[in-house]
């Protein structure tokens, strides 16, 4: 399941690309897909560790192009141990609202973007996040959980202050909203016929596409869309 759009973003083969925060590497597996030079960064090294294995799986099977290129590594979005204007694009999904100093993680992607070279910040919508934080003090106060709720301009403001420049946003994941409603309702680390069964419906959605729910979740996405998608560039030179 993406939620960055890599034809808005405008990545092309060969081109280096940052997955801040690249979890379990949803991202970062369709960018060495598609033939891009990809940096999987993360805190977790456990994550890695199955990122970088995916990799070497993707290289065996034959699915990457000769320019793709794939390497993982560990740290501390704050202090990002790459050299300046490192990347052509960088991607940073679900990673600022688990940051309490997000500035300082804005400030370092971009250090490490080349002049002209576009992000894509995504963090939780507003609305659907305040009705899970309404729901359930467990769903936000865990360690390494959300430490803040966004609104779009205050978003936008702190990125403009760090460097960038917004081009674009759009909402992503209208379905994935009520069932994180129901899993706040009946507890987040509970197993509920409810919440099993709503999980079902969304795995088959994302493995068959079907028209009505890909329509569906389309016209709900401005609404109920699970996170806001920005994407913005870093004044300057145009990449080639």
């Amino acid at each position: 399941m993406l939620t960055v759009d890599f034809d808005t973003l405008g990545v092309r083969q060969g081109q280096r690309v940052l997955d801040l925060g690249c979890g379990a590497g949803r991202h970062a597996f369709e960018l060495y897909r598609r033939g891009l030079d990809v940096v999987a960064f993360d805190h977790d090294e456990s994550d890695l560790a199955d990122v970088a294995a995916m990799f070497g799986a993707m290289e065996q099977a034959g699915e990457v192009p000769a320019t793709g290129a794939a390497t993982t590594v560990q740290g501390d979005a704050l202090d990002l141990p790459f050299p300046d204007e490192s990347f052509d694009h960088v991607i940073a999904s679900e990673i600022l609202e688990h940051i309490p100093e997000d500035d300082k993680a804005m400030h370092e992607v971009v250090r490490v973007l080349k002049p002209g070279g576009r992000v894509s910040v995504t963090v939780p919508n507003r609305f659907p996040e305040r009705v899970c934080w309404a729901l359930s003090e467990e769903y936000h106060r865990v360690e390494g959980g959300h430490v803040r709720i966004y609104q779009r301009q205050q978003l936008f403001g702190r990125l403009r202050s760090a460097g960038l420049r917004p081009v674009h946003h759009h909402y992503a994941h209208a379905l994935h909203s009520p069932y994180w409603w129901l899993k706040c309702a009946v507890g987040v680390d509970r197993d509920h016929p409810l919440t099993r069964l709503y999980h079902r419906l969304l795995v088959w959605d994302m493995l068959r596409a079907p028209w009505l729910t890909r329509s569906l979740e389309r016209a709900l996405n401005p609404v109920l869309g699970k996170s806001i998608v920005t994407y913005l560039y870093k004044p300057g030179v145009t990449i080639a």
